[in-house]
């Protein structure tokens, strides 16, 4: 199996994290924090809180157990996989990449190969770090982060009991269009579709095309 990470770009002078964040300071204060609720998933915390204008207020927060993981899985012809289920939250069917939640702590490489394997019965035997992303940053802490598979073996799902899912193929433009008419909205999914047709342009082609 095979990890490559993402090479920088040639010729350009890397950027120094402290000096781009420099100019900025945090404006808020903390006066006092009060957790309201816990779970092994989620925790709420209110702060009570002096705001950029200064005056008072509440600020609430939810934090993530968990690191968010997707996984875009790609097959010698050009075709992605992608996951559906029923989103309680939503109370809608989803059309997703393949996602799961990695426990703080855990290697997240080897959470989205479990993922994938539980959700598809795929085992990849290359893997690249694609993206690092927050998915709610005014209410929440919640991270993820993306890797693309390739190399790909069919072998046997194991879902958990919380997932009825259905596994489909579709090439990158029919997921763009899905994504276009609202049939794909979930963050992970759209941010790494739209990611793998910048990086490479020959899937947005009407023919898939090996890569």
């Amino acid at each position: 199996m095979k990890f490559l990470e993402e090479s920088a770009e040639p010729n350009k002078e890397p950027k120094d994290p402290a000096r781009i964040s420099e100019p900025f300071s945090n404006p808020w204060q903390t006066v006092s924090s009060t957790e309201v609720y816990r779970n092994p998933w989620i925790q709420v915390t209110e702060h009570r809180v002096i705001r950029p204008d200064g005056k008072p207020g509440i600020y609430g927060v939810v934090s993530f157990q968990n690191l968010a993981v997707g996984v875009l899985a790609l097959n010698d012809e050009g075709f992605l996989v992608l996951v559906g289920q029923w989103r309680y939250p939503l109370g809608v069917y989803s059309w997703e990449i393949p996602e799961g939640g990695c426990p703080l702590g855990e290697d997240a490489l080897e959470t989205a190969q479990r993922e994938l394997r539980e959700e598809t019965g795929l085992v990849a035997h290359e893997w690249k770090s694609m993206l690092r992303m927050h998915l709610s940053n005014s209410v929440s802490d919640e991270a993820a982060v993306v890797f693309m598979a390739r190399s790909l073996r069919q072998g046997v799902a194991e879902p958990e009991g919380t997932e009825k899912l259905m596994v489909r193929w579709v090439r990158p433009t029919e997921a763009w269009d899905m994504i276009q008419q609202g049939l794909i909205t979930d963050s992970i999914s759209v941010a790494a579709i739209q990611h793998l047709l910048l990086i490479h342009p020959e899937l947005g082609r009407s023919a898939p095309t090996k890569i």
